[in-house]
């Protein structure tokens, strides 16, 4: 089945790396005009670079997604740009959770809800207004299996993914009918620069992480990436308030 995009215009927070560089690049790849954002501005630049090299359309807009100000003028330059927006893939997250609950810290809670939820929340709160004067639109949110069960030892980081399932699933039923479709991608261990360097101080978590799957390996960037844009093409157009889980079975068990 190939994917049909109406649209034109996608936008990519958390784009200078990882899932949100791969998703960037597919949604070039399919003939649409990306924005970039993240604060990561070396990075995302070299994203950008990357699907200008292979003859796409994209620009680059620093943003800290846990600032509203900031978020207004990514809104702003999407438009000023190529003058909508179609489809928003709201990927920028932080996990840095070390131990249990009860050893977690206020700055560390504060920090992981800051950019996992408030960062989803301000990022839909200024895209859907865009959606709505278009006449609707597919937004997709990053959320984990970690927001589908329990995860031990990242219980703040567990917390904030439950959070974007819920933003997720209440803006799909509020705006189901002004044809604005809102899903959430629930990825399991990723093969991500997050997850090597995890592995390089821990050679026995990859050995962990592989086992936790029943396919026998953790997932690549690319899997996810695929995920999204089926969630934002036409062809998923019954497909809203949805946690898509791409875990390898994972969630299965």
């Amino acid at each position: 089945m190939s994917l049909t995009f109406s649209g034109q215009v996608a936008l990519v927070t958390g784009g200078a790396a990882g899932i949100g560089r791969a998703t960037a690049l597919a949604f070039a790849n399919e003939g649409l005009k990306v924005v970039v954002s993240d604060v990561d501005v070396a990075g995302g630049e070299d994203t950008v670079e990357l699907i200008r090299a292979a003859g796409g359309e994209a620009t680059f807009v620093r943003c800290d997604v846990t600032r509203d100000a900031d978020v207004q003028v990514l809104m702003q330059r999407t438009v000023a740009a190529y003058g909508r927006l179609d489809y928003a893939f709201n990927n920028a997250g932080i996990e840095i959770e070390k131990g249990k609950l009860a050893e977690g810290s206020e700055s560390e809670f504060d920090a992981i809800m800051g950019v996992n939820v408030k960062g989803v929340w301000l990022c839909m709160k200024h895209q859907i207004p865009l959606l709505l004067a278009q006449g609707g639109g597919a937004i997709v949110n990053t959320a984990s299996v970690a927001g589908l069960g329990a995860a031990p030892k990242m219980s703040i980081y567990s917390a904030s993914k439950h959070a974007v399932i819920g933003l997720t699933k209440s803006a799909a039923v509020e705006y189901a009918k002004k044809k604005i479709r809102v899903n959430a991608v629930c990825p399991a261990v990723i093969d991500t620069d997050m997850f090597r360097r995890a592995h390089e101080a821990d050679p026995k978590k990859a050995e962990f992480a592989a086992a936790m799957h029943p396919v026998g390996r953790i997932g690549r960037v690319e899997e996810i990436a695929t995920a999204v844009l089926y969630l934002c093409c036409d062809n998923a157009a019954f497909t809203t308030g949805h946690a898509l889980a791409v875990d390898g079975g994972a969630t299965a068990i």
